[in-house]
C-alpha cells in the first residue's frame, strides 16, 4: 500500500426495497418511503461498530421511464438526511442499476456483482470481510459473486417466498435488525 492508502475495510452491502424499507413498487419519492421497524437503529449500530454501509439497489424504473436518475439520487439524499437526524450516521455509498433486464444486459444489475465491486473499489471495502443482506435470491447471488464473507436473507419484502431458494450456508433472519444483531456478534467476535 502506498503512503496515505488505507487498508480495505469490512462492510455491509445492503439491498434497499424490502430490506431497509417497505417495498412500494417503483418507489422514488421520500414521501412514500417507510423504514421497516428498527432499521435506522440497526444501521446506526453497524456503523458505530466500524462497518461501512453500501446500499446496492436495482432501479429499472429509471430505464422504464417511471422516474429519473435524479429522482433516485434525491431519494437517497433524503434517506441519508433522515438517518442522520435519527441516528447520527449516513450510508457510505449508494449504488443503483438503472437498466431494464428485458432490454439490456449489464454487469451491474443483481445478481451480477457490479454494484458491489464498484462500491468495494470506490470506498476501499474488503468483500471477503463483508456481508450482503437482502430479501431476494439475486441479492445473495450478487454478494457471493463479489466474494462476500456471508450472505444474509431477511424475511421481509420477498424474503419469505425466497427462503427455500437460499444457497446453503445463507444465514436467515426475520428482518434487518435481526441481521444486524447476527453481523455484530460475528464481526465483534
Amino acid at each position: 500500500m502506498g503512503e496515505g492508502a488505507t487498508a480495505p475495510r469490512p462492510a455491509v452491502f445492503i439491498d434497499r426495497d424490502g430490506t431497509l424499507n417497505r417495498d412500494n413498487y417503483y418507489m422514488y419519492r421520500f414521501e412514500d418511503f417507510r423504514w421497516i421497524d428498527g432499521v435506522p437503529e440497526a444501521l446506526g449500530r453497524l456503523k458505530r461498530a466500524g462497518l461501512a454501509l453500501a446500499v446496492v439497489t436495482n432501479q429499472s424504473g429509471i430505464n422504464r421511464n417511471y422516474y429519473t436518475e435524479r429522482d433516485v439520487l434525491e431519494l437517497h439524499r433524503a434517506i441519508d438526511q433522515d438517518l442522520m437526524a435519527r441516528e447520527g450516521v449516513t450510508i457510505d455509498g449508494w449504488y443503483h442499476c438503472p437498466h431494464n433486464p428485458n432490454v439490456e444486459k449489464c454487469a451491474c444489475r443483481k445478481p451480477a456483482p457490479g454494484m458491489l465491486l464498484a462500491a468495494a473499489r470506490d470506498l476501499s471495502l474488503d468483500p471477503a470481510r463483508s456481508y450482503m443482506v437482502g430479501d431476494k435470491l439475486i441479492d445473495l447471488q450478487a454478494g457471493l459473486a463479489a466474494g462476500v464473507r456471508l450472505p444474509i436473507l431477511v424475511l421481509t419484502g420477498y424474503g419469505q417466498a425466497e427462503r427455500d431458494r437460499a444457497p446453503q450456508g445463507t444465514v436467515i433472519r426475520d428482518d434487518f435488525p435481526g441481521a444486524a444483531d447476527y453481523i455484530l456478534k460475528d464481526f465483534l467476535g
